[in-house]
């Protein structure tokens, strides 16, 4: 599924960690940028100096997303606090191009306007956009920086509601949407005693388990998140599990098309990756913390 969370919700206090790449991420040369990127903007000349005239403003690093800006994404509806999951990557990206957090700008940019063709007010937006082939034809991604969990989702004091691993749901009546990586990932993943119970629509499932038609349903985390805030009273992620087989989702940075950035940025995030960086700053904020425990 191709989606991010629309709505805002209450996770509760959380622990506020510094994230400034903590975890020995050194800047990249950024005089040298030899990859390209999953958009292929890069090119093995291109500059990303601070006072390259391919930065927005030289000096800056120039960051859109939406407003509000939502939680667990971002904290207080202030991408600038570095508090959130995408709060807190961008920072750690930034600081491995060599930018302090002071020259780190945000602007507001629309959701649907950060993949849509045309120039860029961004040198690149942070807002759960989603890597597909479609998108990839007018703007450039990043590596992906996340990728998308699945999540199960019951109502609070039910039996399925106490579940700590997959082996506690197989005996479960689980109601998931029809051609998507959750339907895929019930099956090679939880592998339920009864066939899951499957809707044409994401918010049938949502219903189903509204009227007690189901114990459990499965969908990404990010909808998971959305579901439990705004859907269905007194209901609890459960867990979070991978996708076995399926292809998973990532969420990507979005360039502008042939942003020479993009091979910097892919350098960082595979730095952030390698040192365990990432995991980090997503156990803090889409982890047990937020109520999205792992389920083994």
């Amino acid at each position: 599924m191709v989606r991010r969370s629309p709505m805002p919700f209450a996770l509760g206090a959380l622990t506020t960690a510094a994230v400034a790449c903590a975890v020995a991420c050194a800047p990249v040369d950024r005089t040298q940028a030899t990859a390209t990127g999953s958009g292929g903007g890069a090119s093995p000349s291109a500059s990303c100096a601070k006072d390259a005239p391919t930065l927005k403003t030289p000096g800056k690093l120039t960051v859109g997303t939406d407003k509000p800006a939502y939680d667990p994404w971002f904290k207080d509806d202030d991408p600038a606090n570095g508090q959130g999951f995408e709060s807190a990557v961008t920072y750690a990206v930034a600081e491995g191009l060599g930018f302090a957090k002071s020259e780190v700008e945000w602007v507001t940019v629309p959701f649907d306007s950060a993949f849509a063709p045309g120039a860029k007010k961004f040198d690149f937006d942070v807002n759960q956009v989603s890597i597909t082939p479609q998108r990839a034809k007018v703007v450039d991604f990043s590596k992906g920086y996340y990728t998308v969990k699945q999540a199960v989702v019951a109502v609070e004091g039910s039996k399925i509601a106490e579940a700590k691993d997959i082996a506690a749901l197989r005996d479960a009546v689980i109601g998931v949407q029809v051609g998507t990586t959750s339907l895929q990932a019930v099956q090679d993943v939880i592998k339920p005693a009864a066939e899951p119970k499957v809707y044409s629509q994401q918010v049938d499932a949502v219903n189903a388990l509204k009227n007690k038609q189901v114990e459990a349903i499965v969908v990404d985390l990010p909808t998971a998140f959305y579901v439990t805030a705004a859907q269905v009273e007194n209901s609890k992620i459960v867990g979070q599990f991978g996708t076995g087989g399926a292809t998973p989702e990532e969420f990507g940075l979005v360039f502008e098309k042939g942003s020479p950035l993009v091979g910097c940025v892919d350098q960082v995030i595979g730095k952030l990756r390698e040192s365990g960086a990432l995991d980090k700053i997503e156990n803090q904020w889409l982890g047990s913390a937020v109520g999205a425990p792992d389920l083994s």
